[in-house]
């Protein structure tokens, strides 16, 4: 009897075994039923990638901007307008009450896109590097044609800070409504070393559906970092743009948008990170802020108060530029650029 039920309890367990065996040799299949289907994965990808990525990573700069302003002051009892100045010879710190110097920066993200031992550039956004020769700003209605301050524009220096060299860049093409831009410098051959290129091809964003899975690479806030994120609305993409629900942070913008066709590592290009919704909120802040040491938080203030505009950013809607949009200002753009050096074909128009 015992021998009996040890031979039952054993074709259990080997029964157990074979079929714990037929599963696992389906399971891939049963999880992963459509993963060669020619279509971009809407699923996280079911192998280590991180080797991948970082070469991503790798060809991925740092982008800084700083644009100095001279600015000119006019008081309110002045009556200063646009007509007045331009009527005159006299010039602007002449007319002013008082002169200063501004100045902005902005940081970004770009792609290494063409390298060929003299002649390198890099692919953008256009909001990161396009600043206004001249800014007016007026006082408030109903004397909103009297000029409060104008700033003109100096000087404006582009710089690649994670490559040696890299200051000076100059702004190849433009394209402001469609925000990408393509900067690039001429060095000489020995200046530049272990330049990593973007070594993934331009994708189809038109491709995209409800749920396709993506990374998105950058230098949020001056840090190198990566996030995911899932594609939504992709009819969008008509119009040049589709939207992503990662989380998006100053310095992301001109970061790409990388998808995976068929599982890894065929990861694709398929746009470029453009902005975040936001809204604009105005604040009162005491008039010498930028003296933050010399107040005192304990005591009410009585000093001057201004007004003080920031873009309030709406965390998880992140619009991208598709990749059609790139190809096609390539396409405007491609003459030019070759007469200045730049042949970026491989990139932008490879299988196409």
């Amino acid at each position: 009897m015992y021998s009996m039920y040890l031979r039952i309890r054993n074709y259990i367990i080997l029964s157990g075994i074979i079929l714990m065996a037929s599963c696992s040799g389906t399971s891939y299949d049963t999880v992963y039923p459509t993963l060669s289907d020619g279509k971009y994965d809407s699923e996280f990808p079911y192998r280590n990638c991180s080797e991948q990525l970082e070469n991503i990573a790798q060809s991925l700069v740092k982008l800084d901007v700083l644009v100095f302003y001279h600015t000119y002051s006019f008081t309110h009892e002045s009556r200063t307008t646009l007509e007045a100045i331009r009527s005159s010879d006299s010039k602007l710190s002449d007319l002013a009450s008082s002169t200063d110097i501004f100045t902005e920066s902005v940081g970004g993200t770009a792609s290494t896109i063409y390298y060929n031992g003299n002649h390198i550039a890099f692919l953008s956004c256009a909001h990161i590097v396009d600043y206004p020769d001249t800014v007016i700003s007026y006082y408030p209605y109903p004397d909103d044609k009297i000029i409060q301050v104008i700033g003109v524009k100096a000087r404006q220096e582009n710089n690649i800070s994670t490559i040696s060299g890299g200051d000076g860049m100059e702004i190849l093409a433009i394209d402001k409504d469609a925000d990408i831009v393509i900067i690039g410098k001429e060095f000489q051959a020995e200046e530049l070393q272990n330049i990593n290129l973007m070594n993934y091809p331009l994708g189809e964003s038109e491709e995209l559906e409800w749920g396709s899975f993506v990374y998105m690479m950058g230098f949020p806030l001056g840090h190198a970092m990566i996030t995911r994120g899932i594609v939504s609305d992709p009819q969008r993409i008509r119009k040049g743009t589709f939207l992503i629900d990662a989380v998006f942070n100053h310095g992301f913008s001109g970061g790409p948008v990388i998808a995976v066709r068929d599982g890894v590592p065929n990861f694709e290009i398929v746009g470029m990170i453009k902005s975040s919704a936001a809204e604009n909120k105005l604040y009162i802040v005491p008039g010498d802020a930028h003296n933050k040491n010399e107040l005192n938080f304990l005591e009410p203030y009585n000093g001057k108060l201004k007004l003080k505009s920031e873009k309030d950013i709406k965390y998880g809607i992140t619009f991208s530029v598709t990749t059609e949009i790139l190809r096609n200002f390539y396409k405007k753009n491609k003459q030019s650029l070759k007469e200045k050096g730049y042949d970026l074909d491989e990139f932008f128009l490879a299988g196409n």
